[in-house]
């Protein structure tokens, strides 16, 4: 079996995934989402992650994701997703960094629920009733707003081409040192590069 078992404890999600995978498109499958969309030319990135387990699974960490963690003051424990390739079979233990959003509406809701207990029993029960209200009728609006058909075959037509579109992207959001179409000279035992001829030789 050629795969490595992930898990990402923050989310609760966790699976067998090929070797030769991202820890980014791992994520994605299992429903994992960053805050942000990375862009790979400027450096900039929103899937830091902690390795808890597993890091000697992974491929050693590119230029610019050393570069990055850096910067970010994180410690050598934090990978990119998008740049982290498992390499070998095993177990992989992830945390992902906690989201800003997640943490203002924990706070939110903690203060609510303090406004809440406070509030005398005749209050607490018209709150309920609005509340209820409330989510009868989002709900009836999603109803009312959905599509009944789909356009079956302009998706089909349109799967064919978006995937190729996708494939292309994923290629070029690759660290460098991992792009099929870039070509690397190896490096020999000594450390130095094979392939090159060398000066009046």
């Amino acid at each position: 079996m050629n795969d490595a078992e992930v898990r990402f404890e923050r989310e609760g999600a966790e699976g067998l995934v090929a070797v030769g995978s991202y820890l980014g498109d791992a994520a994605k499958r299992f429903g994992v989402r960053f805050e942000g969309e990375c862009v790979p030319g400027a450096n900039e990135h929103f899937c830091e992650i902690e390795i808890r387990e597993g890091s000697s699974l992974l491929s050693v960490p590119t230029n610019a994701e050393n570069e990055f963690i850096e910067s970010a003051g994180l410690n050598a424990n934090w990978r990119l997703a998008c740049h982290a390739k498992i390499e070998r079979t095993g177990e992989i233990v992830v945390m992902t960094k906690e989201k800003k959003a997640a943490a203002e509406e924990k706070d939110q809701y903690e203060e609510y629920r303090k406004r809440f207990e406070d509030l005398p029993l005749d209050k607490k029960m018209s709150e309920l009733i609005r509340l209820e209200a409330m989510a009868l009728s989002e709900t009836l609006s999603y109803v009312a707003n959905s599509p009944y058909t789909v356009a079956d075959k302009i998706m089909d037509l349109m799967a064919g081409f978006g995937f190729k579109l996708e494939k292309e992207k994923k290629e070029a959001a690759r660290p460098e040192e991992h792009r099929s179409n870039g070509h690397k000279p190896e490096e020999s035992a000594s450390g130095e590069k094979t392939g090159e001829t060398e000066k009046g030789a």
